[in-house]
Order: structure tokens, then sequence, then C-alpha cells
């Protein structure tokens, strides 16, 4: 008799614990595969707001790298490498930055070349 009951125990075990990873399968199928429809995005980057971060992050680095050489953990010739490479990177950021800005202000102003005449001879 007893052996009647454990083995009917063992059975519902078996079947709770099939139904548990069963169930566990597919609520983690569910969360892996689950798109929700409204997903929001980021604003698009533009590549002045790219570079403006990127400026950011270049000085931010040669600002860490001038402390590390006053705390002494980098030598001499380390840091004149290091430094020379951050600011032409900094100087290559800037200078495209600042043709963007030029091309965006003449597009602003318009593509007419300084002195020529407007359509119609200036009349609306």
């Amino acid at each position: 008799m007893f052996a009647l009951i454990v083995s009917a125990t063992a059975g519902q075990e078996t079947a709770f614990v099939m139904f548990g990873c069963a169930l566990f399968a597919a609520l983690l199928f569910f969360y892996v595969f689950y798109q929700p429809g409204d997903v929001e995005a980021g604003e698009e980057k533009t590549r002045l707001m790219y570079l403006q971060e990127r400026k950011e992050a270049t000085y931010e680095n040669l600002r860490d790298l001038s402390f590390e050489y006053k705390a002494g953990k980098l030598s001499e010739s380390d840091f004149a490498v290091q430094r020379t490479l951050l600011e032409d990177e900094a100087a290559a950021i800037l200078a495209e930055m600042d043709s963007i800005e030029k091309a965006r202000a003449i597009v602003r102003r318009g593509t007419r070349r300084p002195g020529s005449a407007p359509p119609n001879g200036g009349r609306a």
C-alpha cells in the first residue's frame, strides 16, 4: 500500500515539475521574442551632434591625461605622445565641425554667389 502512495506521489511530482518547466519555457519564449507595438526611439543624431560628443570626450581625455601625468603615472615621453594624438584628434574634430557649420550657413543664406543678380532682376 505504501509503495502505491509513493508511486502516485512521484508521478504527481513529475507531472508538476514537467508543468513548471513548460510554463517557464513558455514565459521565457514570450519574454525573449515579444516586441511591443510602440517603441520609443531617441532623437536621431546628426553628424554635428556626434562630433560635439566626440569633442567633449576628447577634451575630457586630455584633462585625464594631464591629471595622470601630474600624478606621476605617465612618463614625460608617453604624456607628450598621447597629448599630441589627442590634440590632433581634437583639431580634426573642430575642423570638421567648422566645415559643417559653414555649409549650413551657406544653405541658410541660399546658394547664390555674392554679386549675382537675383532672378527677375530683383522684382517680385
